[in-house]
């Protein structure tokens, strides 16, 4: 590998590769015949060898494909268009073959790519935006097929539109067999069997295609783009998040925007990615990588592959130790009963939260609402009431570890810094003020649209632990947040001497998670699925489902009378009115009760007037009524539709005639 050269712009494409540089374009005129309905199979039997150029692809499908063939040769494009840029390259082929190596046929594909009938190759500086596939058959038979279908099952099996046509005949296959050569020849990397088993960002980035490719040429040309090109340029895949990692360790282009890569270069470069590497596998120690799959069918930690059969005495422990913690809250003062039934469903978000970023994107896909899939939690409540051992606990049990971010370092950057580093394990910070709940987190909040526009897909879920000077939650926040309230605590004593939490996270394990994870992934698949369905009622209700997992456990593993708190739930026990309005609902009764001299009721204009006491109090209440109660607030009083507050708080507000009796009847 002597010279990798970026050369200047002002170079022609037609003299570097063969590939023209001109305003005239190969356009192939045909003649209409006729439409026909065929299943892909119909389209592809009968043929003995695949020639295929594909923008994008799903490797599931190119495996069902390839059954077809006795010998296949496939050029792999980019979902987007690269920038030819040498990090980009790099970045682009090791995820292409990483992607091969995670798919459920990987053996298969890799015996093929073995013995010689299956050839893979990947762009490398002109990418085709093409997709052709070109059909031989022994006995001289030939055939075209091209349009705008990927080698994707979304594209062949008839899940969205596409415009697929197909051409028989010497003449058609002739021309395009020659343009598929063309760029295979001057534009491709080869995939051979020693990069499909070995080759990485680190240790072994000399197995990546375009190195081996300059080992054998000695010399190979990177074309930049023109400034126009740039503007089209945008990446896909995770390309822009590896390449920037790359960036650092490539060398950099000279005032001419030359890049001379030696073999002594990319050792180098690999010497300082294994450096990076380890910096990173540090840091994932505190931010852990959990990255669930549900097309694929698996879940990896930190890029280890999780097994999702955990033995059965190991989750009836998990089990126990997990009843064991929630039994705890036996003893705390105040509402403890009320205190396990929201815990219970926070929990059953967290448990869920891995999966909300592939429900979201794919509700973007398909123009599908986004606010069922929340990616934020607050729990706020009263001090020593467990909050922030409860999220520890359950981080244990997701992946083995407790990690949490400060209050002070938390701010809208920061948080979107770590989305990017942290995958599917939620972001847990601690001990937020009020102060700084107002200046951040109602912001990042409400501006939920991280990874939207990217398509990104394991993001993690954002949660917030607070005490009690969180007082009032704006509407928008309670849309997009599952709170949870906790309304009772232990005494500083209780707390110095309890050691069930030091127990719990001593012993639990991550047996229970694993064994939900894999009866998650048999169901999510058919829940995205469901958004693609515009005739749905609803939206696909996957804390529901998470819910019915977590109780199909408890069942099999757990005691034979299982505590109340343990549910079936669905979207409506999060972000219903009634919920949502929780504290304002418990205030509006409690001062009935005991203040009903805070009411006024008029009858005749159908308005009920009730005095919060307090400007911030009337300010909290009010923002977790619903919009039915038509609330107009005066100082410290609010003032509601009469009708209306009567359904929603559960009570018919009349006054006695006698005011003492009030005391009497209360």
């Amino acid at each position: 590998m002597e010279n990798l050269s970026l050369f200047d712009e002002q170079q022609t494409m037609e003299n570097l590769d063969g590939v023209k540089d001109s305003n005239h374009l190969d356009v192939v005129k045909l003649k209409y015949e006729s439409c026909e309905s065929l299943t892909w199979q119909d389209l592809f039997s009968g043929f003995d060898d695949l020639y295929a150029i594909t923008y994008s692809s799903g490797i599931g499908f190119v495996c069902k494909l390839l059954d077809h063939f006795e010998q296949a040769e496939i050029i792999f494009g980019c979902e987007d268009v690269m920038d030819y840029s040498m990090q980009s390259i790099m970045a682009y082929q090791y995820l292409q073959i990483d992607r091969i190596r995670k798919n459920s046929a990987y053996s298969k594909m890799l015996n093929r790519v073995s013995d010689g009938t299956l050839h893979l190759y990947v762009a490398r500086d002109v990418l085709s935006h093409e997709k052709i596939y070109l059909l031989s058959a022994k006995d001289g038979r030939k055939r075209v097929v091209m349009g705008s279908a990927n080698m994707s099952a979304s594209a062949f099996e008839g899940r969205q539109r596409e415009n697929i046509c197909y051409m028989d005949g010497d003449e058609a296959f002739d021309w395009y067999m020659e343009c598929y050569q063309t760029l295979k020849e001057k534009s491709t990397d080869e995939i051979g069997k020693s990069s499909i088993l070995c080759a990485d960002d680190g240790e072994h980035l000399d197995e990546l295609p375009i190195a081996k490719t300059v080992r054998v040429k000695k010399a190979v040309v990177i074309q930049p783009v023109s400034e126009a090109q740039k503007e089209e340029v945008r990446f896909a895949l995770d390309v822009k998040g590896l390449a920037a990692k790359f960036k650092p360790c490539v060398p950099k282009p000279d005032k001419k925007g030359k890049i001379m890569l030696s073999p002594d270069k990319v050792r180098i470069i690999r010497k300082r990615m294994v450096e990076s590497k380890t910096l990173e596998k540090e840091q994932r120690s505190e931010y852990p990588q959990l990255d669930v799959e549900p097309d694929e069918g698996c879940v990896t930690l930190n890029d280890q592959r999780l097994d999702l059969m955990p033995p059965k005495a190991e989750v009836e422990k998990d089990v126990e130790l997990f009843l064991r913690y929630m039994d705890g809250y036996e003893k705390f003062h105040g509402d403890h009963a009320g205190m396990q039934l929201r815990y219970y469903e926070f929990a059953n978000w967290f448990f869920c939260s891995p999966f909300m970023a592939c429900m979201r994107d794919m509700a973007v896909r398909y123009n599908q609402n986004t606010l069922p899939y929340p990616v934020f939690g607050l729990v706020y409540g009263q001090s020593k009431a467990g909050k922030t051992s409860f999220l520890e606990t359950l981080l244990k049990m997701m992946i083995g570890q407790k990690t949490k971010i400060s209050a002070p370092d938390f701010t809208r950057s920061s948080i979107d810094s770590l989305k990017q580093t942290v995958h599917g394990a939620p972001i847990i910070v601690d001990d937020l003020t009020n102060d700084r709940f107002k200046q951040h987190a109602i912001e990042t909040i409400k501006n939920d649209d991280f990874g939207i526009a990217e398509h990104l897909v394991n993001y993690p879920a954002v949660v917030i632990s607070a005490n009690e000077d969180v007082k009032a939650v704006a509407s928008e926040v309670i849309r997009r947040t599952v709170i949870c309230r906790v309304q009772a605590g232990l005494t500083n004593t209780e707390v110095m001497s309890s050691n069930i939490v030091r127990t719990v996270q001593r012993e639990i394990g991550t047996a229970f998670y694993r064994e939900y994870l894999r009866r998650m992934l048999d169901l999510v698949p058919e829940l995205l699925e469901q958004m693609k369905d515009d005739e749905q009622d609803s939206a696909p209700d996957i804390l529901k489902t998470s819910s019915q997992v977590l109780m199909e456990i408890f069942e099999e593993y757990g005691p034979e009378k299982l505590p109340e708190y343990i549910r079936t739930l669905s979207l409506e026990d999060y972000f219903s009115e009634k919920v949502t309005g929780g504290y304002a609902i418990k205030i509006i009764r409690d001062a009935w009760k005991t203040s009903r001299d805070s009411f006024e009721i008029y009858p005749r204009t159908n308005e009920l007037c009730y005095n919060a006491g307090a400007t911030y109090e009337a300010d909290r209440i009010l923002k977790e009524l619903p919009e039915t109660l038509e609330v107009r607030k005066s100082r410290d009083c609010l003032v509601m539709n009469l009708e209306e507050a009567q359904k929603f708080f559960g009570i018919t507000f009349k006054k006695p005639l006698i005011p003492w009796l009030s005391k009497i009847f209360s």
